[in-house]
């Protein structure tokens, strides 16, 4: 299947490198807002057509767009792609609003196009092999798990860090859905969610360049601690924060069982060691990964999408699943700002298993 690409930024080059190596789609043409940008794309990839994102949806020959726009752009993208004929991969969030990621689904389901999402890690080897164990009962019943993801924010070193400031950003919104479609891909859909949110610092200063010196005026909460109420009876904690600057000891993820744990490796990449303790033992065991896929995979999502639309199979990273993660986030929020419980609306089925 034919690829087209939109938004030539620092993470496009990652997919294009993996995606131009793969048999089952041929990266047909690159599109960004700047030209000159998409030129030097397809220059470095040896990808034949550099396009305005205009004509890059006027190409009739394009089955998938991938969709690696700022966030704010996501919903945009996404349902002029698909108003033009093609399915869509498009990077986290799904959205930033709910009411966007809904509009997003509608337009697909009615078009009879498919609609996928970032995060992909959770089919590498790392976490594959965790769900493999969790499925051949290695823990007995999933009881519990704790999620971190705790650092000191992105003003030290990012060279445009307001973004991350601004409602749509923080914390949540940044590195949540790595975590959060970690523990639906292995403990199935969300039920209710709540949390605590705070703004620590109204202001940030950055020390990074070229904007050494600039303030950010903080606009969204840049710590949050949540409870997690899943479908099959789990309970999960995850705090994740850009207020913590001196590192930590905690865990990235670690799920609880009745009859052992399992510490899951950093849901941002796509391997890792997995350990697992047994109840009884006192020792931590490392175990091998069983799973392909360790290294930098990005693409691997938009690749088994191509797959699952010729083999007329569900693809795994779904648009439902990037959409129950989008309003988890949000309910969060929700939950923390009038101090109750959400109830999730949505669901999704728990993807299936990569193949060993």
């Amino acid at each position: 299947m034919k690829i087209g690409l939109i938004g030539c930024g620092t993470i496009s080059r990652i997919y294009l490198e993996n995606l131009t190596k793969s048999p089952d789609v041929k990266v047909e043409a690159c599109a960004d807002l700047d030209v000159k940008r998409a030129r030097e794309r397809a220059d470095e990839f040896g990808i034949g057509k550099a396009y305005t994102v205009e004509e890059l949806l006027d190409d009739s020959e394009i089955d998938i767009v991938v969709n690696l726009t700022v966030p704010q752009a996501h919903a945009d993208i996404c349902l002029r792609a698909l108003r033009a004929g093609k399915h869509v991969y498009v990077e986290k969030p799904l959205t930033v609003s709910r009411e966007e990621g809904l509009e997003v689904l509608r337009e697909a389901r009615e078009r009879g196009l498919r609609v996928a999402g970032a995060p992909e890690t959770f089919l590498g080897g790392g976490l594959q092999t965790c769900r493999a164990l969790i499925d051949e009962g290695a823990i007995g019943t999933p009881v519990a798990a704790s999620g971190f993801m705790l650092s000191g924010g992105h003003e030290s070193w990012h060279p445009d860090p307001g973004f991350y400031y601004a409602k749509g950003g923080g914390p949540l919104f940044d590195m949540g859905p790595y975590y959060l479609t970690a523990l639906v891909s292995l403990l199935g859909p969300l039920r209710r969610v709540t949390g605590s949110a705070v703004i620590t610092h109204a202001e940030r200063t950055i020390t990074s360049e070229p904007k050494r010196g600039q303030k950010i005026a903080v606009e969204t909460p840049t710590h949050l601690a949540a409870v997690l109420d899943f479908a099959q009876g789990a309970v999960a904690t995850l705090v994740t924060s850009f207020d913590t600057g001196a590192g930590t000891s905690l865990p990235n993820l670690e799920i609880q069982g009745s009859a052992g744990t399992l510490l899951v490796p950093d849901p941002n990449h796509f391997g890792g060691e997995v350990k697992l303790k047994r109840a009884g033992e006192e020792n931590w065991t490392s175990v091998p990964l069983r799973y392909g896929f360790t290294d930098n995979n990005r693409g691997i999502g938009v690749i088994d999408l191509a797959q699952a639309i010729e083999e007329d199979r569900p693809h795994r990273a779904s648009g439902e699943l990037a959409y129950h993660v989008l309003e988890a986030m949000h309910g969060i929020h929700d939950a923390s700002a009038e101090g109750r419980h959400y109830t999730m609306r949505s669901t999704c089925k728990r993807p299936e298993a990569m193949p060993l």
